[in-house]
């Protein structure tokens, strides 16, 4: 009996969120192209200047812009930028006092003919306060007064009635990602100074580095080239990490046995052969510095239990899966 194949047409929601996601995407793209020629300068100019102020990046925008405005001060702050968003309304009373001379503002608005920005750019130019401004309308008040004009290139809404802003507000986040990897890149902001702004929760879990959660000293399960693997086993039982690390006369490491290993080489003549035998020589390694979020993809891309922290050559820790699981890495 012929089964009735099942119905793949998207329903119209999909259909909706197909063509939302396809026109918000085809806004991306001519960013994209805009980047490789006259954007592309401006761009380069701004990030050069805002590299250069000894304060803060003062982000301010109106409606949804102010709301991808606030996006992007928390991008920044997040990637070793210090930003501060100042609404526009609130800055004519009285928040412009937060706005210092050494600071710089970038200010958001897809028509660039926003009101309420008016006084804040008017500040900006009596305090010589750079001024970037992230705009449409490169001809309009806020993109003339500018110091830099980053003029975004027109592109359909997906809204069908062309009124809410949806293609123009996914470009202005691009475009404000750009900026800050941008100026994290040339600040060389790494993964470690990353981490100071992201101490809580999984990520800043997985960028603890593998030293601080590694297990050392007596609770390695470390044995010399030469041994019996009766005595492997009884230590790899004894210290419950599955794993037994080999070491040569130096110290440097040989090898490693896994219970996979017994597993492979099981029979009756297993408990009185040498290590050398049964072990792996060249096991994968993880370096005390390298962040737990590496450590943790390369037990799941490789399907390992442990990993071996070698420094110098010799090993000097292991990290177990269930290390990372409990760390909140995983």
């Amino acid at each position: 009996m012929k089964t009735a194949a099942a119905d793949t047409t998207p329903s119209p929601s999909t259909r909706s969120a197909l063509a939302t996601i396809a026109t918000e995407r085809d806004g991306l793209e001519i960013l994209r192209a805009a980047l490789t020629g006259p954007l592309g300068a401006r761009f380069e100019s701004a990030i050069a200047r805002l590299s250069r102020i000894k304060g803060r990046v003062i982000v301010s925008g109106m409606g949804k812009s102010g709301h991808v405005g606030r996006k992007l001060t928390a991008t920044l702050a997040s990637t070793g930028t210090p930003a501060h968003f100042v609404h526009p309304a609130e800055a004519s009373h009285g928040d412009l006092g937060m706005i210092q001379p050494e600071d710089a503002i970038i200010a958001l608005s897809w028509s660039g003919e926003t009101a309420e920005l008016a006084d804040l750019v008017r500040y900006s130019r009596r305090f010589n306060v750079l001024l970037v401004a992230i705009t449409s309308n490169g001809d309009s008040a806020l993109g003339r007064e500018a110091d830099v004009c980053l003029a975004l290139p027109k592109a359909t809404e997906a809204c069908p009635n062309g009124l809410a802003p949806t293609t123009s507000t996914t470009m202005q986040l691009a475009l404000g990602d750009a900026i800050a990897i941008a100026l994290l890149e040339h600040r060389g902001f790494s993964a470690q100074d990353f981490r100071v702004f992201h101490p809580g929760g999984k990520l800043g879990a997985q960028l603890k580095t593998v030293a601080t959660i590694m297990h050392t000293g007596d609770r390695l399960p470390i044995a010399p080239v030469g041994s019996l693997m009766r005595d492997a086993i009884a230590l790899m039982s004894a210290k419950g990490f599955g794993t037994v690390i080999l070491a040569d006369e130096a110290g440097r490491l040989a090898g490693v046995i896994t219970d996979g290993d017994l597993r492979r080489h099981l029979g009756a003549g297993l408990p009185d052969r040498r290590v050398e035998e049964i072990m792996t020589k060249t096991p994968t390694t993880i370096a005390p510095n390298d962040l737990l979020a590496d450590a943790l993809e390369i037990i799941q891309t490789r399907k390992h239990g442990a990993l071996i922290v070698v420094e110098n050559g010799k090993p000097v820790g292991l990290v177990h899966v269930l290390d990372l699981l409990r760390e909140g890495a995983a």
